[in-house]
């Protein structure tokens, strides 16, 4: 069975969607990775989101996998991505690889561009070199996580 991506703009999410997604991101960046930061910023607004949805252990659906992607100008002159996580329980089945490729393929068509730059966390420069990207920059520190700017 093929995997159901749902892209979505910030004001056509639903309430129970976005509650998912905030909680996804929780998980993962703040208790996951321990990094105290403001992950509701006010960029959420203006990105455009992607992300499936899988059975949890009781029963109920949650995010898998998801991404958010902010035009250009908002962070960088292109066109970004970030907020990539795939759920712990969803890992190793290469989800996280689908989710990168589904979004760079919602980037060309809703941007109608396949120039992206993004802020990689250094660990993960290999998966994205698998993308295209490449490094632009020494690594620096994000929140007390080393990150790498990346161009494509």
């Amino acid at each position: 069975m093929s995997e159901v991506w749902h892209w979505k703009k910030f004001e056509d999410l639903s309430r129970n969607e976005l509650h998912q997604i905030l909680r996804a991101r929780q998980k993962v960046f703040i208790v996951e990775q321990d990094c105290i930061y403001e992950d509701a910023d006010d960029l959420d607004e203006s990105a455009c989101h992607l992300f499936n949805w899988k059975k949890g252990d009781n029963g109920h659906l949650v995010i898998g996998a998801y991404l958010r992607v902010l035009p250009p100008g908002m962070i960088y002159a292109e066109v970004t991505f970030g907020r990539v996580l795939v759920a712990v329980e969803y890992r190793g089945i290469r989800l996280g690889e689908a989710l990168v490729a589904k979004g760079i393929k919602c980037i060309e068509d809703e941007f109608l561009t396949q120039t992206i730059r993004i802020s990689a966390q250094e660990y993960l420069e290999k998966f994205y070199e698998d993308f295209g990207f490449q490094r632009c920059n020494a690594p620096y520190d994000e929140d007390g996580i080393l990150h790498l700017e990346m161009f494509r």
